[in-house]
């Protein structure tokens, strides 16, 4: 038996009614099934769809589904079907769901199939017992048959993010395609940039760091260094005498 959905009430209501404002340069371009008029359009929304689900961080041809592309070109498939199988192909679990925890996870699927940001953490708890309970696939075919999905977007429609210029707000909400794909927790186990954890050969001084003289001073080898000046002055010393020697002897 599995656990109902947990209940959250939306913290707004600007995802869930029509907007009035005239589209515009800001506005996503939709791209849908229903009014294609050449076969470049539907490269054009295959790599819509591509964009919606990987981010252009992520587009890199060995990712490609040429099987589901060729089954939705000749209309074995719906756009919501593809939608569907680029979130349950291994690049997608690899590249995003590997790399997250639960709750990140979910904040990202839900950004990029219902087009919105989450409401609040406590619907992020609520999809999270839903990933938990029913794995990765039973998550996208629960927010793909959701009734706000297929309202929006339907069965034709490429996902996209909804309302994001508001007439009311001097500025937008930043597009989900300029967000990391991974949440601090996953950042923070990433290694260190070389500047900061290998030292220069000398091993006074970092790479980039300012010179300054006191520091210098306290990391300078003094032992060292007056036993090299040491030997220098020796050296001279006895090159002295030996071309001195010399001229004694030759005059």
């Amino acid at each position: 038996m599995s656990i109902p959905l947990l209940e959250y009430a939306p913290l707004s209501q600007n995802h869930r009614v029509a907007g009035f404002e005239i589209p515009g340069d800001e506005q996503p371009r939709i791209y849908t099934t229903e009014n294609l008029l050449a076969a470049s359009d539907m490269d054009m929304l295959i790599m819509a769809a591509y964009r919606q689900v990987f981010n252009e961080q992520q587009m890199l041809s060995s990712h490609r589904q040429r099987f589901l592309e060729s089954q939705l070109r000749v209309g074995q498939i719906t756009v919501r079907d593809f939608i569907r199988g680029l979130f349950l192909c291994d690049s997608f679990r690899r590249l995003t769901y590997d790399s997250n925890n639960n709750y990140r996870f979910v904040e990202i699927c839900i950004q990029r199939i219902l087009g919105r940001n989450v409401y609040s953490d406590r619907e992020k708890l609520a999809w999270s017992i839903v990933l938990a309970t029913k794995g990765l696939q039973g998550l996208i075919d629960d927010l793909i048959n959701t009734e706000e999905y297929l309202s929006n977007f339907g069965y034709n429609t490429v996902p996209y993010q909804r309302r994001r210029i508001l007439p009311q707000r001097a500025q937008g909400e930043l597009p989900f395609a300029r967000m990391a794909r991974y949440g601090e927790d996953y950042r923070d186990k990433l290694p260190l940039p070389s500047r900061v954890i290998r030292p220069i050969p000398t091993g006074m001084f970092y790479e980039f760091e300012r010179f300054t003289f006191s520091d210098f001073m306290n990391r300078a080898d003094w032992t060292t260094s007056l036993g090299l000046v040491g030997a220098t002055v020796g050296m001279a010393l006895l090159l002295m005498l030996f071309y001195g020697a010399n001229n004694l002897i030759g005059g």
